[in-house]
């Protein structure tokens, strides 16, 4: 399928007119002023990745963050761009195909008062609008997975990378060829998944100059984390203010189908960190 065409079904499958107005709807209901609104206010509904703000922390701290330049490639709603730039005093850029989630960053960084040291761009991850060596880190979470051509996504992340960046995962990647059920919460139908293998990206980014630190597998919390979302469910409820707001109604199906994957050893969610030398 052209390229054009497969970006034009990912913008789609992420699309919700008037994000940032749901948003502040759903935070009213939560009892939160949105005039007094706080970083953590947003956490529950703005880290789009399994486990949320408590793992883009936990990652955060294995390296140095402190002063850096960095880039939030596949950023969202801006989330751990914010977290990030105010937790580990850094200055973070954020990028994302989506416009509505790009215009809702925007916004909501406004609103948590974070403008000064974040930064919001729309564009594609395969034609990163930087220069060469921009940014002393890169940082990804859950964007592999809707991105056909491997050696074209980490090839731009090893480009603007300093001499010595540092290159952060988080990521789901397949264990063997067998399907998944769908939907997942990056795909209705496989025609938008691209799940690579670990071993396909360790081989792409060696080549690339860049060298293995550290890895942790991630699986069993994110079983746990699953796990522990359907138990509270089913005694009270959904939440006011969740993840349903970017992923609509089919949110239970697409969470538990990526728990039956993972269960299934269909699938492991990794994080890592490389070091271009």
């Amino acid at each position: 399928m052209h390229k054009v065409h497969i970006n034009t079904f990912i913008k789609n499958h992420y699309n919700k007119a008037k994000l940032f107005e749901e948003i502040v709807e759903r935070l009213k209901l939560h009892g939160i002023d949105p005039e007094n609104i706080t970083r953590t206010d947003l956490s529950i509904v703005d880290e789009f990745h399994v486990r949320g703000a408590e793992v883009s922390r936990e990652i955060a701290k294995e390296i140095n963050l402190v002063g850096s330049r960095v880039l939030d490639v596949g950023c969202g709603i801006g989330g751990p761009a914010r977290m990030l730039a105010d937790e580990f005093n850094c200055e973070v850029t954020g990028i994302d195909m989506s416009h509505e989630f790009i215009l809702t960053a925007r916004k909501l960084t406004t609103l948590v008062g974070l403008n000064d040291k974040t930064e919001f761009i729309q564009g594609d991850a395969l034609e990163l609008p930087f220069e060469n060596g921009s940014f002393d880190v890169v940082w990804t979470q859950h964007v592999q997975m809707n991105i056909s051509d491997k050696a074209g996504f980490y090839s731009e992340i090893a480009r603007v990378l300093t001499d010595k960046g540092i290159f952060i995962y988080y990521d789901i990647f397949r264990k063997n060829s067998s399907e998944l059920d769908f939907p997942v919460p990056w795909a209705n139908d496989p025609s938008i998944s691209f799940l690579g293998t670990i071993l396909n990206m360790n081989t792409i980014l060696k080549n690339l100059g860049l060298t293995l630190v550290q890895t942790t597998d991630q699986t069993d919390n994110a079983i746990e984390f699953f796990s522990g979302m359907f138990e509270r469910n089913n005694k009270s409820g959904p939440k006011k203010l969740g993840l349903d707001i970017l992923m609509g109604d089919s949110t239970l199906e697409k969470s538990g189908n990526l728990l039956k994957g993972l269960k299934e050893n269909k699938i492991v969610l990794q994080s890592g960190i490389y070091k271009k030398i």
